[in-house]
């Protein structure tokens, strides 16, 4: 075998070079559990690879017999690149991939046992969302309170619950109605499923535990195959993961259960509104007896005064493994703490530090911002735009989920899985082809009562009584679907996508189209087509099938773009497994971190912690926490507090910056009951960098000023307007104003920049 590695010595594999005791260990372990508790930036993917390259290496297992699983595509691909680059072509042949992938894997191959075929179509959220819509518009469901969004939430936690329809129903109170229409609704949506020939999300695993568990002898097929299971990110496993874990290491007869490696790391379990359990890691050594636990506390990531913020900070959290993180690269930079008067004035400081550090030399794609909700970037990207300051917002609308590309993934599932009729009713009238709403229920209708799918009652479409016209535009339809449906065995996939396009007219549509947006959409469907032919050239085998599997396991992180020249915004939750040069966390108050929802919810508040935790270590250099005195949310403006997390970082860690004039005005700045007091935080010089913008080149202060009802005031960038409404008292007080030309406005009269006019 070839190994490109470091040198090493001649007494040791290379496999070994340059790896600290703790990482060694964990890499030569063979018992049968292994737990590494694998600290933020402690080496855990480099550990978890050469662990798999010694298995082969050593002999002890064969690339087929090993199982790795990760939890995004983009880690699986760095895994399985980082295993081929240290074995070579004898990497060939193991599994690495997602939870998901790998259970699509099986089902294709395995689906048949309990009534699916092989070409199953994937629901994502969207598609499952409207399956339910139109569930419960049917059973007038929505006369009893339930909504697509709550519903769609309640099957998908019973089902990562292991909890089916038939096995939710044996403990239903029926004597509630409401009970009774939830099983209704959950009964149709799985009968629909089955009769679609499709999984929604959630099933792909659950389906795969219960095919193990319906089927021994097929378990016992992959149970015999997989000798080695490794396990990335187990603190975010939920109850179906874990159960299919058990699954593939379960006893067999004849042999040893397959040895099971799992990494994570209890302190960055931030999944938990997912239906990730923390538990899973924290009883690992319960669920396997006589596991090892390695510890992995070296930091190869950030500097010991970060570092030393986030042990300090997560060491108030009691359900958790015990470690301290540490470093041999040095304290580094103090981390600086920003008090802002307001949103606005956070997100100026914000701006002008990340113009400091580029000028400093570091690039703006090695620069983030995070913060709790989504709600807090508009403050940011106004400063960001006015600082002409290149940005962009993680967790938009990702390209999958656009409409038009959508649409054109409704014609390929059409063609893969004619069952689908989710597809189908997406296309009938894409591009408008005089289909209404009116003749698909129709059609529909025709189809439930001779039991047959969609897609052959509209080949019936003649005998249905529509006009000659509809019937022709139904007909056509059927026939561009049925003649490219020849072709899909054996047509690679950008040659279907193309056709599809041009006997549909899809493309040229949008490009006739006089909507400037269409001109984007049409953009977005050529990009389509280059994702064909990129995926073709990297899969020269890949039928459309295996293309449409690949586009529905894509997550949101197997998105972000690396080389991208521009500054990250993006929430808590999404920078997780990310690191930055420097990184901001923005809006460090009360209500946001921790969010007020979490004080109602169990463990709640610790799992807060975590996500401060896990903000706080994506941090190499650079780490600068901020919040606003004052902050408008959900159209009021109201006083903010310190986070309680704040007072948890040992003071000579962080230096204090703040807003010209926060210390000595009057603004009413009160801590709330049960969080620390505003002035224990420590005092702050003036801010390092010059303020620039008027929104706080001065704190505005206006006093005593009051205001009532019919008063005149003038502001700076609204004009004139009049009163109609006082609310609040004193340093709170908040003023509804009409403005002749900006229309209705909420301003906190303490420090807009308006006066009262005679």
């Amino acid at each position: 075998m070839t190994f490109i590695l470091d040198s090493a010595s001649p007494q040791e594999s290379p496999l070994l070079a340059g790896l600290n005791p703790q990482q060694r260990e964990a890499v030569e372990y063979r018992g049968r559990a292994l737990l590494i508790v694998a600290g933020a930036g402690s080496g855990k993917t480099s550990v978890l690879t050469r662990r798999i390259a010694s298995l082969i290496e050593s002999r002890e297992a064969w690339p087929s017999q090993i199982l790795a699983i990760t939890f995004t595509n983009k880690a699986a691909s760095e895994m399985r690149e980082r295993v081929q680059s240290l074995l070579g072509q004898t990497a060939e042949g193991m599994w690495i991939s997602t939870f998901h992938s790998a259970c699509v894997r099986i089902l294709r191959r395995e689906a048949e046992h309990f009534g699916y075929g092989k070409n199953f179509t994937i629901y994502d959220s969207a598609d499952s969302r409207a399956l339910i819509k139109r569930i419960i518009r049917d059973l007038d469901a929505d006369t009893f309170g339930f909504t697509v969004s709550s519903t769609a939430g309640r099957i998908s936690k019973l089902k990562n619950e292991l909890s089916d329809v038939e096995t939710y129903a044996r403990s239903a109170n029926f004597n509630d109605p409401t009970e009774r229409v939830f099983v209704e609704i959950f009964r149709e949506y799985t009968r629909s499923l089955l009769a679609a020939n499709a999984f929604d999300f959630d099933d792909l695993i659950g389906q795969t535990v219960y095919l193990f568990r319906a089927f021994p002898e097929v378990a016992k097929l992959y149970q015999k195959r997989f000798r080695h299971i490794l396990v990335d990110e187990y603190q975010d496993t939920n109850h179906a993961q874990y159960a299919l874990i058990r699954e593939f290491t379960r006893p067999i007869a004849d042999e040893d259960p397959a040895s099971l490696t799992v990494v994570g790391d209890s302190d960055q379990s931030i999944y938990a509104f997912r239906g990730a359990d923390i538990r899973n890691i924290v009883e690992f050594e319960r669920d396997y007896v006589g596991a090892k636990v390695i510890l992995l506390e070296q930091n190869y990531r950030s500097t010991q005064n970060i570092l030393s913020a986030a042990n300090a900070v997560i060491a108030n959290n009691f359900d958790r493994i015990d470690k301290n993180l540490f470093t041999v690269v040095g304290d580094g930079d103090k981390i600086v703490g920003f008090t802002g008067y307001s949103q606005h004035d956070e997100a100026q400081f914000i701006a002008d530090e990340i113009t400091e550090l580029h000028t400093q030399g570091i690039e703006y794609r090695d620069i983030a911002v995070f913060y709790r909700t989504n709600a807090q970037t508009r403050a940011l990207e106004e400063i960001f735009i006015r600082s002409a300051l290149p940005y962009r917002v993680l967790g938009g609308t990702k390209f999958y989920e656009r409409a038009e590309i959508k649409d054109a993934f409704g014609y390929l599932i059409a063609l893969a899985n004619p069952a689908d009729p989710l597809a189908l009713r997406r296309i009938m009238n894409t591009p408008k082809r005089g289909i209404g709403g009116v003749t698909e229920a129709g059609l529909q209708s025709w189809a439930d009562d001779h039991a047959v799918t969609l897609r052959e009652s509209l080949r019936n479409a003649d005998v249905q009584g529509y006009g000659p016209k509809i019937t022709a535009a139904i007909q056509g339809l059927v026939g561009i679907l049925d003649e490219i449906s020849l072709t899909v065995d054996t047509a690679k996939v950008p040659d279907i996508l193309i056709a599809v396009l041009e006997k549909t007219g899809f493309l040229e549509a949008l490009r006739a189209s006089r909507d400037p947006q269409d001109e984007a959409r049409a953009e977005n469907v050529e990009e389509l087509i280059a994702v064909t032919r990129e995926y073709q050239k990297n899969n020269p085998e890949g039928t459309l099938i295996d293309f449409l599997t690949d586009t529905a396991l894509v997550a949101a992180a197997d998105e972000i773009d690396d080389s991208s020249g521009t500054v990250s915004l993006m929430t808590l939750h999404t920078a997780k497994g990310l690191e930055y040069e420097a990184v901001f966390l923005a809006g460090i108050e009360e209500d946001l971190l921790p969010h007020r929802m979490s004080a109602s919810e169990p463990g709640g508040p610790a799992e807060e912690r975590r996500l401060f935790y896990v903000g706080i270590t994506r941090a190499r250099k650079k780490l600068y926490l901020s919040l606003a005195m004052t902050r408008a949310q959900f159209g009021e403006v109201s006083v903010a507090a310190p986070s309680r997390y704040l007072q948890e970082i040992p003071p000579e860690l962080i230096e204090w910056r703040q807003s010209p004039g926060t210390a000595t005005s009057s603004s009413g700045f009160r801590p709330t009951s049960g969080s620390p007091r505003r002035d224990a935080l420590p005092p702050a010089p003036r801010p390092k960098t010059e303020w620039k913008s008027a929104v706080t080149s001065t704190v505005r202060d206006n006093g005593d000023l009051t205001l009532a009802a019919g008063d005149r005031i003038r502001h700076v960038d609204f004009g004139v307007g009049k009163v109609t409404a006082v609310t609040g008292v004193g340093p709170k007080s908040v003023a509804e104003v009409q403005f002749e030309t900006a229309g209705r406005k909420r301003l906190l009269i303490k420090i807009s920049p308006i006066e009262k006019l005679p």
